[in-house]
């Protein structure tokens, strides 16, 4: 069996990717999960960008989008994780939603989504009028979704900047250039981003985000925690076993450990953010997820607990 730490990163200082590889196809993967909550009756959110944004990017993505589970064939590992990607994403996205209706309610018109990906709520919250969303992301992968929603039509709700910058680089110079105002509030959302970078990359991206954040700034994040219990290494190879099958049957080949890093010494988001000025609440996903109706199944146990929900707000 293999060890989490010896899986074979893909990842390499400076890579950049289309939207179908690397770290954009988990892009990808999220907003299909957004699209087969949407067509849920009893859904907690509605993306009605998300099939259009993933069905552009060919019949197989186009399939994992889609609301009919006659596609999941009788794999019941595959089902299975299906519905807990779209449970999990739906009220991840909830929580996130309300964060910025809060933050708009109390005045911020200033909003920074970092590694915004397929990201709509540009297009689809209700933004107070003179509200602008800096989106940040590779270039290929905004363009991508610029030229998505062009072709349908779509029209943002928002004043929508996208931002094509590389958070590894001078990304605080490039929002600035585009018209981001570092002396008025901003809602910051750092949402599936923060495994995908360092551990000192982590904590350079708080540093930039809390030096650009005046009184009145707000943030949130999803964050994780690695437990290298003997316990969760047997959980996480499982897991890897389970979901190798399941890219074998859907054509997508997706492997998010090969994308992420997972460093042992990696920092406490909030720990972090209420030690450097920030008033913070956290929220354990699975908490939220049973108060949302969607109660973590024991076999995605280990998987959800590592994650938690996190807002916070500076003084």
């Amino acid at each position: 069996m293999t060890d989490l730490h010896e899986v074979t990163s893909v990842r390499s200082e400076g890579d950049t990717w289309e939207i179908t590889e690397s770290v954009g196809a988990t892009a990808l993967g999220v907003a299909a999960a957004r699209a087969v909550e949407t067509a849920r009756p009893d859904a907690l959110i509605r993306d009605d960008f998300a099939y259009l944004l993933v069905a552009a990017a060919g019949p197989k993505w186009a399939q994992m989008a889609s609301s009919d589970p006659d596609w999941l064939a009788e794999d019941e590992d595959f089902r299975r994780l299906h519905e807990m990607s779209r449970d999990y994403q739906a009220v991840r996205t909830h929580y996130f939603d309300e964060f910025f209706q809060a933050a708009m309610r109390a005045g911020v018109r200033q909003v920074v989504i970092l590694a915004a990906g397929l990201d709509s709520r540009a297009y689809r919250l209700d933004w107070p009028a003179r509200t602008t969303v800096f989106e940040i992301d590779q270039p290929k992968v905004l363009d991508y979704k610029t030229a998505t929603l062009d072709a349908h039509g779509a029209e943002p709700r928002a004043r929508r900047v996208p931002v094509g910058v590389d958070l590894r680089d001078d990304w605080p110079a490039a929002l600035i250039e585009a018209g981001f105002d570092a002396a008025q509030p901003t809602a910051w959302l750092a949402e599936g981003l923060l495994p995908y970078l360092p551990a000192d990359a982590q904590d350079r991206l708080f540093e930039l985000v809390t030096a650009h954040s005046a009184a009145g700034s707000r943030i949130a994040v999803e964050a994780f925690s690695m437990d290298l219990s003997e316990q969760a290494e047997q959980d996480r190879i499982a897991r890897r076993e389970r979901t190798a099958r399941i890219r074998a049957l859907s054509g997508i080949d997706i492997d998010v450990d090969t994308l992420t890093y997972a460093d042992a010494d990696r920092s406490d988001a909030a720990e972090w953010l209420a030690g450097h000025g920030w008033r913070v609440e956290v929220v354990p996903s699975e908490v939220e997820m049973t108060r949302l109706g969607r109660p973590v199944p024991d076999y995605e146990a280990e998987e959800i607990s590592s994650s938690a929900l996190v807002r916070a707000e500076r003084d």
